[in-house]
């Protein structure tokens, strides 16, 4: 399976969690916010969302500001 990740391309196993994914590639950090084809997800769904061909992961860190 293929997906991008920050428009860069990736290869993911079938059955493949967020999780798992973003634990692989020692993403996991705190203050990480994710879009998946362009919806924030929250981190609670984070381990049961299964990635699908074809997604458009955007990860960045959230910072707070005035």
């Amino acid at each position: 399976m293929h997906i991008l990740l920050n428009d860069a391309p990736l290869r993911c196993e079938p059955g493949e969690t967020l999780r798992q994914l973003l634990a692989r590639l020692e993403l996991d950090n705190p203050g990480s916010a994710l879009a998946l084809n362009q919806t924030i997800l929250p981190r609670e769904r984070w381990d049961h969302h299964i990635l699908q061909d074809g997604d458009v992961l955007l990860l960045f860190q959230a910072i707070a500001g005035g």
